[in-house]
C-alpha cells in the first residue's frame, strides 16, 4: 500500500524554500512513499525529485488562471500562467495529463466560479482535492467532497507542504498504480488521513515569497 502526499511544493516555487533532498529525507522519515509535486507554474523541481526519489513522484503543476488555480497531473511540460481556466484545462488535456482542482472551495485560494460554471466543466475534471490541509475552515472541504461525489470524480488530499514539518499531515493510504489509468482506480480505493496544519504555516509561504521576490 501507498502512504500518498499529493500535494507539495519545492524550493523552485515561488513560495518555497524547501530543498529536495530534504523532502526526501522528510518522506522517508514520516513513511510517505509517494508524493505528487506541483510547484506553481514549473515543473522543474517535480522532474528532478522524480529523478532523484526513491519512491514514485507525479509530475504536477498549480497553474494560475485569473480565476484562480487548476492543478495538472502526470504532465511532461510546463503550462504557462495567465490562461483562462478552459484553456489551462486543454492544456493539461494535450498533454494527456489529469486535471485537478487544488483546494477549490477555499475563500482564498479555491476557485473564482460560480457553481454552475463549476458544475458545467464537471466532466473535464478528474480528480478533486477534497482535503487541503492549509485550509483553515472545515466548510471547503465539505463542499469538495460533495462536489466530487455529486459527479463521481476521485477525491484527492495532500499537505499542501511549503515547509518540511507539514510534510505528511495529510496523506491518502492507497494501492499501488502504474500510469495515470491505475492512478484514478486505485485512488477511488483510497483512504485520507487527514489533519489540518497550523495557521502558523502561512508565514513560511509568505517569508519565502518576500525572500525570492529579492
Amino acid at each position: 500500500m501507498l502512504k500518498a502526499d499529493f500535494h507539495i511544493h519545492t524550493k523552485y516555487s515561488m513560495d518555497c524554500n524547501t530543498p529536495l533532498e530534504g523532502i526526501i529525507q522528510r518522506c522517508l522519515d514520516t513513511g510517505i512513499n509517494c508524493i505528487a509535486v506541483a510547484d506553481h507554474d514549473t515543473i522543474e523541481g517535480a522532474l528532478k525529485m522524480a529523478e532523484m526519489a526513491p519512491f514514485p513522484v507525479i509530475i504536477a503543476e498549480e497553474v494560475l488562471t485569473p480565476h484562480g488555480e487548476i492543478k495538472g497531473m502526470f504532465l511532461k511540460e510546463r503550462i504557462n500562467s495567465g490562461l483562462s481556466v478552459e484553456k489551462a484545462i486543454a492544456e493539461i488535456k494535450a498533454q494527456e495529463g489529469l486535471v485537478c482542482l487544488p483546494h477549490p472551495f477555499d475563500p482564498f485560494r479555491g476557485l473564482r466560479l460560480d457553481s454552475r460554471a463549476l458544475e458545467d466543466m464537471a466532466d473535464q475534471i478528474d480528480v478533486v482535492e477534497v482535503f487541503n490541509a492549509r485550509s483553515p475552515f472545515p466548510w471547503p472541504a465539505t463542499k469538495a467532497r460533495n462536489f466530487a461525489d455529486k459527479f463521481s470524480i476521485p477525491g484527492s488530499a495532500g499537505s499542501d507542504a511549503h515547509s518540511l514539518d507539514e510534510i505528511g499531515n495529510t496523506y491518502v493510504e492507497m494501492p499501488e498504480f502504474h500510469g495515470k489509468d491505475e492512478f484514478l482506480q486505485a485512488l477511488r480505493k483510497g483512504k485520507i488521513h487527514q489533519q489540518r496544519s497550523s495557521l502558523l504555516v502561512h508565514f513560511y509561504s509568505t517569508w519565502a515569497k518576500i525572500k525570492n521576490a529579492f
